[in-house]
């Protein structure tokens, strides 16, 4: 393979190995591989991964240069072509003017105004989910990565689609399962079959497309038979909004990918987040009493309590802004430099992909004191995270990609943890602790398990 050879200052080159370069190094363990670098205090370093040279950058501005201040000169690197498989050309993948376009199309559905209607819809779905969680065996451990799978599932069913597909949920549950397992099958394997190719893996994905895409294609001509009846669902919000400057709305393909992206971002993320943050609580006696006492206080005894009260959970949010610090589900992100990008002495050539990884500066003793450490009250008003760099927390990315879904994802959250803590006292599994595993969204090793009084 031709080298890429920066102009200026070399930049550091992480030591590899013969034609492998750091590939081995990733494939084993990439977060052990990663916090090594960091500890070195580079500014940037070269990698070489998958026969691919890539720059990871470290400091909050580097990032913010190359996610908001020069994002022009990036666009989605190779890794987002096997997200595309399932996902196909919607906000996740998409690139230039046609995602310009698609985010101005989907934007007003996720205006305040319009996810405040989806709020109730949020808390009944999480009453009913509780009432099943009521009468589980309490002797026994939960599995709550599944249990927020099942109850999250719900949720974006609802809020997406509106209708009532309970019978159907499983099914598509499971599909969205296999797609997701392949698509990460795919991009940390080094040998990647053609889809064309009938293996019993290619197989299993195509299935499980053509479920996904049977009931997302009916639900969209389901809804064109009936314009009339307007809800608030985000399908028909992504249905009646048109492009300001043509005055066109999104086609059946384009609606099909734009829900297919909603609902596997707005389903696994939140569910695997959520399994991190018991798993943190359960370690954490104290931060959960304090969580608790304000739910009991705000949200009182009622079963459906009224949404606006969520509003008032400032530790409940504090709560979850320190787990997404700790874990965010989006943990690295790579972009392809269109053209040569110089960041101080160093460049990033054309061709190149930059990382940023929030992982990383997540946990980078230069902005957060003692950055292992589960602490909630640096989200406090005046606290810790007010002092530091914009781009020194990235949970839900940055620039003009950032995660349209964000503040859907952080009141699903609220909703979601201060109605378990206050019906439920969480404790831990006596097992081994779990691990971060990187795949597409950082997952655990294995499922968390929690018991639940």
């Amino acid at each position: 393979m031709e080298t890429i050879a920066p102009v200026g200052q070399p930049v550091p080159m992480f030591a590899g190995l013969p034609l492998l370069g750091n590939t081995l190094a990733f494939f084993r363990d990439p977060l052990k591989a990663l916090l090594t670098l960091q500890r070195q205090q580079h500014r940037m370093v070269h990698l070489r991964i998958g026969g691919r040279h890539q720059y990871l950058v470290f400091s909050p501005e580097d990032s913010k240069h190359v996610l908001q201040e020069n994002h022009r000169n990036y666009g989605r690197s190779p890794a987002f072509q096997v997200l595309k498989i399932f996902l196909g050309n919607g906000l996740l993948t998409s690139e230039g003017d046609f995602w310009r376009r698609q985010r101005r199309l989907a934007q007003p559905a996720f205006h305040r105004q319009k996810l405040a209607a989806l709020m109730q819809t949020m808390v009944a779905e999480t009453a009913n989910w509780l009432d099943e969680l009521k009468q589980a065996d309490r002797q026994k451990s939960v599995n709550v990565s599944q249990a927020f799978m099942d109850v999250t599932m719900r949720i974006v069913c609802k809020t997406l689609f509106g209708s009532d597909v309970a019978t159907q949920l499983d099914g598509l549950s499971l599909a969205l399962d296999t797609l997701n397992y392949m698509a990460n099958e795919r991009l940390v394997s080094p040998i990647r079959f053609p889809l064309s190719w009938p293996t019993p893996g290619n197989r299993r994905f195509r299935r499980a497309g053509v479920l996904v895409d049977t009931f997302i294609y009916g639900l969209i001509h389901q809804r064109r038979q009936n314009l009339n009846d307007s809800g608030d669902d985000l399908l028909s919000m992504l249905l009646s909004t048109e492009d300001e400057e043509t005055g066109e709305r999104m086609s059946d393909l384009q609606l099909r990918d734009e829900c297919v992206t909603l609902f596997a971002a707005g389903h696994e993320t939140t569910a695997v987040s959520m399994a991190w943050t018991l798993d943190l609580l359960a370690q954490h006696p104290d931060v959960l009493a304090r969580l608790r006492q304000e739910s009991q206080q705000v949200l009182g005894d009622a079963k459906i309590p009224a949404p606006e009260l969520f509003r008032s959970l400032t530790y409940t949010l504090q709560v979850v802004q320190e787990s997404l610090r700790l874990y965010p589900p989006a943990w690295i992100m790579s972009r392809l430099a269109l053209g040569d990008d110089h960041i101080g002495p160093y460049t990033i050539p054309a061709g190149a992909t930059a990382l940023v990884c929030p992982y990383l500066l997540h946990r980078d003793p230069a902005s957060w004191s003692e950055p292992e450490r589960f602490d909630p009250d640096r989200f406090a008003p005046g606290g810790e995270k007010e002092q530091l760099h914009s781009y020194a927390y990235l949970p839900f990315g940055g620039g003009p990609r950032l995660c349209i879904g964000n503040q859907f994802a952080l009141m699903e959250m609220q909703i979601l943890l201060a109605m378990l803590v206050r019906d439920f006292d969480i404790q831990p599994v006596q097992n081994p602790p779990v691990k971060p595993q990187p795949l597409i969204t950082l997952r655990p090793n294995r499922p968390i398990r929690v018991i639940l009084r």
